[in-house]
C-alpha cells in the first residue's frame, strides 16, 4: 500500500490498484432526523471524496441522496457499504437492495461488516455457514462488476489469517475497519495488515459520544499546541501512521476542519502511538453480543 503526504486530497493505493481517499466521511449514527443526506452533501461539496455507510446505519437512502445532490461526479466518490450479520447467506440479494437504496449502479467497497453470520429468524450464529463462506460469496460481487472492491470489518489476526489462507479466496480483503484512536492503536493487527498489504481503516477514530479521547489531557495539551480542534489531532495522527479514517459529524464546522489534516512532529507523534500503553486500551464499541478475542 502506497500513500502520499497528508493533505485534504491525500489517497492510498489498494492492494487491487484501486485508489481510495485517506479521509472519508463516516456516517454511523448519521440519521435522516440529523440530516444525514444534507451532512453527506456537505462534505462532498467541502472537498470529501469517500463516503462509508452501511445497512445497519439505516440511512443508505439518506447517502445516496446526498451524493446525488451534491454535484460531484459520481466517479470522483469513493462509497462504502456492509453486509449485515443477518444477510450472511444471501450476500447478492442483500447487495442488491443497498444498491438500490444508494440509487447507484456500483459501490466502490463492500465490507463484511462483522465475521458473525446470524440466521435472521433466531438471530443466532449458523451451524451450517460461517463467515468464510459468507466471503467466498462477495468474491462473486467484484466477478460481476457491481463491485470495484471487497472487504472485512471487525476482524482479529486469526480471523483475517483463516480469510487469506483459505484456498477458495482468491481475491484478497483489500481493507480492515476497526476501532482504532490512540487509545485503542491496534499495533499488533495493524502490523500484521501492512505484512499482508491490507489496509486498516479506522472507524470511531474521535471515540464515542462522550468520547474518552476528548477529555485525555495529552490529546488536549497536542490540541492546543498546534491551535486545533482535538478532532484534528486524532484525524491527522490516523493518517500519519498509514491508516484510512473516518470521522463523523453532522456539524458543517466539524465537517470542514476534520479534513485538514496536519504533519504532527516525531516527538508528539510518538506520544499519541505510545498513550494507550499508559492508560491502558479503550474500546469505545464493544456490543455484548460479539467476542473480539485477540486484537
Amino acid at each position: 500500500m502506497t500513500t502520499r503526504t497528508a493533505n485534504n486530497t491525500d489517497y492510498y493505493t489498494l492492494n487491487n490498484g484501486e485508489k481510495i481517499p485517506a479521509v472519508g466521511f463516516g456516517t454511523w449514527k448519521a440519521t435522516k432526523k440529523e440530516g444525514a443526506h444534507t451532512a453527506v452533501k456537505i462534505a462532498l461539496q467541502t472537498g470529501y471524496r469517500h463516503v462509508d455507510t452501511a445497512v445497519m446505519y439505516d440511512n443508505e437512502e439518506e447517502v445516496g441522496r446526498g451524493i446525488k445532490e451534491s454535484g460531484i461526479p459520481r466517479e470522483e466518490i469513493f462509497v462504502t457499504t456492509k453486509l449485515w450479520n443477518t444477510d450472511h447467506k444471501q450476500v447478492s440479494k442483500a447487495f442488491d437492495s443497498s444498491l438500490q437504496r444508494l440509487g447507484l449502479d456500483y459501490v466502490d467497497l463492500y465490507i463484511m461488516h462483522w465475521p458473525l453470520p446470524l440466521d435472521p429468524k433466531t438471530e443466532k450464529p449458523y451451524e451450517d455457514w460461517n463467515y468464510i463462506d459468507t466471503y467466498k460469496e462477495m468474491q462473486k460481487l467484484v466477478e460481476s462488476k457491481k463491485v470495484k472492491s471487497i472487504g472485512i470489518s471487525n476482524c482479529n489476526i486469526e480471523q483475517t489469517k483463516k480469510i487469506l489462507d483459505d484456498k477458495d479466496i482468491t481475491i484478497k480483503p483489500v481493507v480492515n475497519q476497526v476501532e482504532a484512536h490512540p487509545l485503542l492503536p491496534q499495533l499488533e493487527l495493524f502490523d500484521f495488515l501492512k505484512q499482508n498489504d491490507i489496509a486498516l481503516e479506522a472507524y470511531s477514530p474521535l471515540g464515542s459520544d462522550n468520547s474518552p479521547l476528548f477529555k485525555d489531557d495529552t490529546i488536549i495539551g497536542i490540541s492546543q499546541k498546534y491551535n486545533v480542534h482535538l478532532a484534528q489531532v486524532l484525524v491527522s495522527w490516523a493518517v500519519q501512521r498509514g491508516s484510512i479514517v473516518l470521522p463523523k459529524s453532522v456539524t458543517e464546522s466539524r465537517i470542514i476542519s476534520n479534513l485538514k489534516t496536519f504533519k504532527l512532529r516525531e516527538d508528539d507523534f510518538a506520544t499519541l502511538n505510545n498513550l494507550s500503553k499508559e492508560v491502558g486500551p479503550v474500546r469505545t464499541n464493544d456490543p455484548d453480543w460479539f467476542d473480539f478475542g485477540k486484537d
